[in-house]
This record gives C-alpha cells, structure tokens and sequence, in this order.
C-alpha cells in the first residue's frame, strides 16, 4: 500500500537535499523494503505463486533501486564537499605562500637595519620632533605587522591542516558510503534472480491466471454497468429534489412588502440551476461541503484496510511474464481474509448490491462516489450516514486463497479516478 512517489521524486531533487533528508529518505525507503519482506513471508504460506506475490517482488525490487539512488546521491554529496574543500586547500596554500614571501621581505628588511645605531640613526635624523615621534610610531607599527603577518602564517596553516584532515574524512566517509552501495547492487542482483525464479514458477499457472483475470474482467464489466446505473439513480434523485424544492419556494405565501414600491425577483440564467450531474449531486449546501472536503483530502484519505498491498494497479496495466494486458477500474488489494474494509470518507450508502456472489458496498460523497468490492458480509445498510474509517465489510476470499478487495473512486461523470493518487502516502 505503500507508494513510492514520494521517494522518488524527491531523490529527483538531489541538488537542493542536504546529508540528513537523504539519511531519512534512505531510512525510510529500507523501512518500506522490510514491510514489503514481511508481507512476502506472509503470502508463502500459501502454495500457490500468485500476482500479489509477483507484485511485491517488483515492488522489492523498484524499492532496492531506490536505495541504490539514494545512495548515488549521498555520493555525490560527499564529492561535491570534498571538490570545494580542495578548491578552499589550493586557495589557503596561495595564501600562505603569499604570507611567507610579505614575512621573509620583512624578515630580511629587519635583518639588514637590526642594530640599535641604525634605530636611533633613523629617529635622530628626523627634521623635527614631530617627524621624530612619527619615525617612532612607524617602528613601532612595522614591529606589529610582522608579528601580524607570524601569527596570520600560523593561523593559515592551523586553517590549512583542518581542511586536508576535513578532506581526509571525507574520502574515508565516501568509501563507507561506496561500500553501502556495491552491497546493494549485490543483493539487488540476487532479488533479480529470486524474482526471475518465482515467474518461472508462476509460469506453470499461467493458464489458470489468464483464466482467472478473464472472470475478473468480466467481473468489472458487470460492477462499473451497477455502479454507473447507481449514480444515474443518484442524479436524478438529486434533480427531483431540486425540482420539489423549487416547486415548493414557489408556491410558499409571499410577505407583503412595507416598501411602496414591489419588489420583483427574477431567476436568470446566472442562477437557474446546471444539467450537469455534478451541480444536480452538489445543489444542496451538505452536498457541497462534502464534496469540496473530498477533493480538499486529495492525498490525505486513508487506506480502505488496516493491512494489505496493491497486488494489480489502476489502469492499464501489463504482467509480459504470463503474457496478459488489461484495464483495472480501481486498485486490486490483496490482504487477509475477513479484514475490516472501511470507509475512505464520511459520505452516505447509495447503494449496496451482488456481483457473481460477492458484495459492494458505494458511498456518495458530494460528487463524488467510492465502491469496495469483494466484500463476504455487509455491515451498513443502503441509506446509512457513515463517518471516514467506518467499517462496511469484510474482504472475501479470492481464488488463491487470500483476502482481496478492490476499491473504485468516480466522479458524478462516471470517470475512473486513479485511487492511490486520493490515499496519504504511509
């Protein structure tokens, strides 16, 4: 259940990321590799290979090659650090060359006038006292600049030493770091051959796969037929209300008016209600709310179950190891059997209705409309006000044995939305 976009783009922006967030990023990623381990060890209780299995297997492997990104980057990092400390080591050497040459002149200058006579030969010779007392305070400056120039020498080496040690530690960080990441390599290449490994074994169940995916498309078929039919129900539900409402304004009494002048209302086509379905399911202010909530969640609404990953995506999808291409309406989520499948947001029960044994259960929120399939028992009734996290169901059991259902959002349009773009990101 857990998305990798997060991660991904944001290794995209590794110019702007400091040490820290790639160490967090990679902690999070490894976290998301051992969920994904776990759940892996779960599902090899059941003899059969399946696609959820096959799924988390790729998902491992796009996981690992995350970390091997991250690691790139934390590479680069440290290469960049080091370039710099060694452009600041050349520019602190010019400067202590630059240092030596001013305090060996000074040095030698002092050599060649380091008898008190020559001292007191240049002050006596001054033309006046005043020329004097400058020819003093000049000595005496000349004394403080080289010692100046003494203690900037020291303080550039000083300067100078702790960058070539900082630049030392680097190279040592950056081989720890290298280390890291040839041990990824490895052990991708080594989850490449288990992956390869298990669609070999997957193979020998291809035709029952196809077989399987065959009935679950047509499964599909039959549920978005309910479920459009549902929302047309819905709208024009909706559009009869709007009409009663109207009907009713219109023929309430009216209140004399105190003014001397009536006043006239008029309804333009600025505020004559909309045909389109979405205006007819959202015409009354709880419709509204809700509605604008919903999309207002985009990215924040919860997981339908506690537990469970993604085993087919949205959308087209294609598994070329058994040599199948179709169309997920929604997102197929392989989980335990029995598990609470729960509402993604406070709404209301329209509609509750039999697909080929099992049950689905669709909630209107506003405009918009989630379904949860593949429910074995039932626990809210057509009409019911429901809160985000109720439960509705339970998972039934697939053909393999595991726990699955699948959620489907639409719109008042009836246009598939992509459900993993509307859950928060764990």
């Amino acid at each position: 259940m857990v998305s990798l976009g997060a991660a991904l783009h944001s290794i995209a922006q590794q110019p702007a990321q400091t040490r820290s967030e790639l160490e967090r990023q990679r902690a999070e990623i490894q976290r998301q590799i051992d969920d994904v381990k776990q759940t892996l060890e779960e599902t090899k209780r059941n003899r059969k290979e399946t696609l959820g299995q096959l799924s988390l297997l790729q998902r491992k492997l796009r996981l690992r090659e995350a970390a091997i990104q991250n690691i790139n980057a934390q590479v680069n990092l440290i290469q960049n650090d080091m370039n710099e400390s060694w452009r600041e080591i050349l520019k602190l050497r010019r400067e202590l060359d630059t240092l030596k040459i001013q305090y060996a002149e000074s040095v030698v200058y002092a050599y060649k006038n380091r008898s008190n006579y020559d001292f007191l030969n240049f002050i006596f010779s001054a033309t006046n006292f005043n020329d004097a007392v400058k020819r003093v305070a000049y000595l005496r400056s000349y004394r403080a600049y080289r010692e100046e120039r003494a203690q900037n020498i020291a303080t550039t080496q000083s300067l100078l030493q702790s960058k070539i040690d900082g630049l030392r530690v680097k190279r040592q960080e950056k081989d720890v770091v290298l280390k890291k990441q040839n041990k990824e390599r490895e052990v991708l290449e080594d989850e490449k051959k288990e992956k390869d490994q298990f669609v070999s074994q997957l193979k020998s169940r291809e035709r029952e796969l196809q077989k399987q995916l065959a009935i679950k498309k047509r499964q599909d078929e039959k549920m978005l037929a309910a479920i459009s039919a549902a929302i047309r129900r819905e709208t024009a539900k909706a559009a009869a209300e709007e009409r009663k409402r109207e009907s009713d304004a219109k023929s309430a009494p009216v209140a004399k008016s105190t003014s001397a002048a009536p006043v006239l209302t008029t309804k333009t086509e600025s505020n004559r209600p909309s045909n389109r379905p979405g205006d007819i399911l959202t015409s009354t202010p709880e419709g509204l709310v809700i509605a604008e909530s919903f999309k207002k969640n985009k990215g924040r609404l919860p997981w339908p179950v506690d537990a469970g990953h993604v085993s087919l995506p949205f959308g087209p999808y294609e598994i070329p190891e058994i040599h199948v291409k179709s169309n997920n309406p929604g997102i197929t989520i392989e989980t335990k059997v029995g598990m609470p499948v729960k509402a993604i947001f406070e709404g209301e029960v329209t509609s509750i209705f039999n697909i080929e044994g099992t049950t689905v259960v669709m909630v209107r929120h506003g405009d918009f409309f989630s379904s949860y399939t593949n429910l074995s028992s039932v626990s809210v009734s057509k009409g019911d006000k429901i809160k985000t996290g109720q439960v509705l169901g339970k998972a039934a059991e697939n053909n393999d044995g595991n726990g699955e259902t699948m959620l489907l959002i639409m719109n008042a349009d009836k246009e598939n939305l992509n459900p993993e773009q509307w859950l928060m990101r764990k």
